[in-house]
């Protein structure tokens, strides 16, 4: 108690829970950006931050709460500062530089400097003081590369070791997880873990399980939600944003790693991320905010914070919520929200997943199929937008067999196509930042071309339309050329490369939708541990499936069939039947590096 009478006094006497009033004279981004610094020979500095973000939020009470620096900005800069959420297109070009990200430009857009991190007030003023003195670029930027497609869509043999060696050698065997100082689960990382382990890895099973059982520390045992990561190569040591992307990976794969291995605990961490996402993050109206702050303010700090019970945090407020509703996150937590409906079979999940879907089609939606980020956005339509909502109208046909669904993805899908640059790859973005500098070409980032590739190889499985596998296959050719030059990891590249190769585990429920049998089958057939799964519902009455691949009997009652790698089983009429099949299934499927 008297822990939380300290804290009510620190919070009244906080003038307010706002940034420092006296500051820099921030600028919006804007396309005129540089022809103005030009003009004004100065140079731009672009703070990139998140509202949510604490060491943002540090380093706006400290560094550029510093007199010298105010001095030095106000002389020879150019200050912007964007919120990264708002702005996919310059969060996504800048995205491996952390939040807060500071990238300093000539006055031609050209890139002097770019850093990652909370900067201290003295090593700014130095920053800023050299830059004056030596505008030459930094070792922080890199030489650009051009990329060219490669001629096959796939990943040679070669090029799958090295980044299997490179994937396997960045895990941490001691704690679980990939990458050794920030500790939090690499969605695809996990995902390829995953999907090893289904075709019995052991070695992928004993990862991906000693990093889930390691990152449930990550979940707040109060409220539920999972906190951003953890630093000091610990995972008890919390960063303590809570962001939708990670609510709605956590809740996915916590929920797939249940429907794999049974493990009560993982079916408990996803209702304790499901319970915050639906709990503090949905809006009246049925969609989704996009973050929560890690701090209640400047005195009252997260590790303070969350270290009290629902009463205690209550009495002091609450961390600020940002409450936009923007097209991507939504579709990630649909996304989320599927793949736990599937496991628990919660109709309530399902319930708020559709809800959300219908927020965004009627107030996100564009006429030709794609989707606006925000309310208003400064750039756009954004590719990220429109692939999160297509692959969320994707994973909602699969849990209901409502055709409706597959029509708006195959929207997305055709929307998608308009990104793409016949020189090879999808840009980010259909406008780019800005006309000078490194913003006269648009961006292609990497991750993207992954998500295009996943996105649309799965509508071509569903769709059986040529034209989705063929960009699908674009993204791949582009993703293989750039692999090569990139010295990180990518089990991304590796999850595409396979999910092109092969076909998915295959399984359709023969029967009317309005039968109990047929529900039931469904249900199972659902929480089948199959991470790359396609799963349909065929209703004679509907007519035959968007892509009629397989020509299924109609039985008399109803029925499940599991195909995959061009091989179907005997009809299912049973729980246990269902699972045998789809188990045979997933052991037939080759391992890609035996592929040339």
């Amino acid at each position: 108690m008297r822990l939380v009478r300290t804290i009510a006094v620190l919070v009244a006497l906080s003038a307010s829970p706002s940034l420092a009033a006296d500051g820099p004279a921030w600028s919006d981004w804007s396309h005129d950006l540089f022809a103005r610094a030009t003009a004004e020979k100065r140079f731009v500095i672009l703070d990139l931050e998140a509202v949510w973000c604490h060491w943002c939020h540090v380093m706006e009470k400290t560094t550029y709460a510093d007199p010298k620096v105010q001095e030095l900005l106000s002389a020879k800069y150019l200050p912007v500062r964007v919120d990264q959420d708002a702005n996919p297109d310059l969060s996504s070009r800048y995205g491996d530089w952390g939040w807060p990200a500071t990238i300093v430009f000539a006055p031609d857009g050209t890139e002097i400097a770019k850093i990652r991190g909370y900067i201290e007030p003295e090593r700014m003023q130095s920053l800023l003081k050299a830059i004056i003195d030596d505008p030459s670029p930094g070792p922080s930027v890199g030489e650009a590369f051009e990329i060219k497609p490669a001629v096959s869509a796939f990943l040679d043999k070669a090029q799958r070791t090295e980044l299997t060696k490179t994937f396997d050698s960045s895990y941490d065997e001691k704690l679980g997880g990939w990458g050794e100082n920030q500790k939090y689960i690499d969605a695809d990382s996990l995902d390829l873990a995953i999907s090893r382990a289904e075709a019995g890895d052991a070695m992928a099973t004993k990862r991906a399980r000693q990093t889930l059982d390691a990152a449930i520390a990550l979940i707040d045992p109060v409220w539920g939600g999972v906190f951003q990561y953890s630093e000091a190569g610990s995972w008890n040591q919390p960063h303590f944003e809570k962001i939708i992307s990670f609510q709605s990976q956590y809740l996915r794969q916590y929920g797939q790693a249940y429907a794999q291995w049974k493990d009560p605990k993982y079916l408990a961490a996803a209702r304790d991320v499901e319970r915050y996402l639906t709990s503090f993050l949905l809006s009246p109206d049925g969609a989704f905010h996009v973050s929560q702050d890690a701090d209640l303010n400047h005195d009252v700090d997260g590790h303070t914070y969350y270290a009290l019970d629902d009463a205690e945090r209550r009495k002091l407020g609450m961390p600020r919520i940002d409450k936009n509703l923007y097209a991507r996150e939504n579709g990630w937590a649909i996304s989320g929200l599927a793949a736990y409906y599937d496991a628990r079979n919660d109709p309530k999940a399902l319930e708020i997943a559709e809800r959300a879907a219908k927020w965004v089609l009627a107030n996100r939606a564009l006429p030709d199929g794609g989707f606006r980020h925000g309310e208003t956005d400064r750039g756009g339509p954004f590719l990220g937008d429109t692939v999160a909502m297509g692959q969320a109208l994707l994973d909602l046909y699969a849990a209901t067999g409502n055709r409706d669904w597959l029509a708006s993805a195959t929207k997305a899908g055709n929307f998608v196509a308009s990104f793409r640059d016949e020189a090879g790859g999808f840009f980010t973005s259909k406008t780019s930042e800005g006309k000078a500098g490194v913003f006269a070409k648009p961006a292609k980032l990497i991750d993207d071309q992954i998500q295009v590739a996943r996105f649309m190889n799965m509508l071509n499985r569903y769709t059986g339309n040529d034209g989705t596998r063929e960009q699908a296959a674009h993204a791949m050719r582009y993703l293989s050329a750039a692999s090569a030059e990139m010295p990180r990891p990518l089990p991304g590249a590796l999850l595409a490369d396979d999910e092109l190769a092969f076909e998915p585990t295959h399984v359709t429920i023969v029967g009317h939708k309005d039968d109990g049998r047929a529900q039931s089958l469904h249900a199972i057939a659902r929480a089948l541990p199959a991470r790359y799964k396609r799963l349909e519902w065929l209703d004679l009455r509907e007519g035959k499936l968007p892509n009629p691949d397989v020509d299924y009997p109609d039985l008399g009652e109803p029925a499940a069939f599991a195909c995959s790698n061009r091989i179907c089983s005997f009809p299912a009429f049973s729980a246990e039947e269902l699972r045998t099949n789809v188990a045979q299934m997933a052991k037939l499927k080759p391992a890609r590096s035996a592929q040339n």
